[in-house]
């Protein structure tokens, strides 16, 4: 982690990637929208108070960057950028909390309602709660020495959420990879997007379901998955024994460098090392694998290419002008 000074001296003396893609993956009248300087005059001082929001949660949880990231791809993935992972279920809609890849599993809402009752504070009905996601998803890579991508501003919030939506378009670690990459696909992403934003489990968690049957019954054969390194496979048996109160044990899904952004996620795909068999199985096609080889040698070029994907991410089917709504409070439609 960084102490505050260090993070503005690395700020002043930062190598901005993608000053302008995020324009690129988008339609010419939401270009007109969105804007670096969108809140410049009306909310001068948003990137400091997320920052600042961001800071505080790492300091008391340092699980906490991986889960505001996750809570961001989850939102973006399901019907776009538009905060509706945020609403809670009302009598119209049943949101997307619930939906099997978010329940008891989506984390962070609690930091996203804390950062954005203070910029409603410092500017009312100015900000989305979706542009607060992007930006503290952003934030939170960073200060675990992560990228830094630009972030043009101006989403809107949508009015709506949809758990049927978000079971069907989420990429689940039971899936085999070419259904994981035509989703990928499907959002306006490509193989090297799957490859890359996969790195994001450098950091973070998994709980026990969502990988035990590597351990004991991999595709009921009563043997664990042959591919899983041995030494492994001994250390996760010890978290996640093979009964159904483990389940929702943790194991960090890279055991090296458990909270700092890197390309270790790589170098363990590489040694068999992987922790869900999603990531694993980027070693077993020939153009995955070849992705992974070069980011688990080249640190750089994986940092540079995931602020690209992820720029390529943010911009996924925002709502703009008058479209959706600025929510005062994230988790509730006005």
């Amino acid at each position: 982690m960084f102490t505050a000074s260090a993070i503005m001296n690395m700020k002043n003396h930062m190598f901005l990637t993608y000053p302008l893609l995020c324009f690129l993956f988008l339609s010419s009248f939401v270009y007109g929208q969105l804007d670096y300087k969108y809140y410049d005059t009306t909310c001068p001082n948003l990137t400091k108070i997320v920052r600042n929001g961001v800071w505080s949660a790492i300091s008391n949880d340092t699980r906490m960057p991986a889960s505001l990231l996750r809570l961001h791809f989850h939102d973006c993935f399901v019907n776009g950028c538009d905060g509706s992972i945020l609403l809670d279920d009302t009598s119209t809609f049943t949101g997307e909390k619930n939906a099997f890849p978010n329940r008891n599993s989506a984390r962070g809402y609690e930091v996203i309602d804390a950062i954005k009752a203070n910029v409603e504070k410092a500017c009312p009905s100015t900000v989305s709660c979706t542009d607060i996601l992007t930006l503290a998803a952003r934030e939170a890579i960073y200060l675990t020495r992560g990228p830094f991508w630009s972030v043009c501003l101006g989403r809107r919030d949508s009015v709506t959420a949809s758990q049927s939506a978000a079971n069907d378009q989420l990429p689940s670690p039971f899936e085999p990879l070419v259904n994981i990459t035509a989703k990928f696909v499907s959002k306006g992403l490509d193989v090297k997007d799957v490859v890359v934003l996969s790195g994001a489990h450098t950091i973070g968690f998994a709980q026990c379901f969502t990988f035990k049957r590597r351990l004991f019954d991999f595709d009921g054969s009563g043997n664990p998955d042959p591919t899983l390194d041995s030494s492994l496979l001994g250390s996760l048996r010890s978290v996640c024994p093979n009964q159904s109160d483990s389940d929702s044990n943790l194991a960090p899904l890279d055991a090296v460098t458990i909270n700092r952004f890197d390309n270790v996620y790589f170098k363990n795909l590489m040694n068999n090392s992987g922790l869900l068999e999603s990531d694993q199985a980027l070693m077993n096609d020939n153009t995955t694998a070849a992705l992974v080889s070069n980011y688990s040698r080249n640190p750089s070029l994986f940092s540079k290419e995931f602020a690209a994907s992820m720029v390529k991410l943010i911009n996924i089917g925002v709502l703009t002008g008058q479209n959706g709504e600025i929510r005062k409070n994230c988790r509730v439609v006005n």
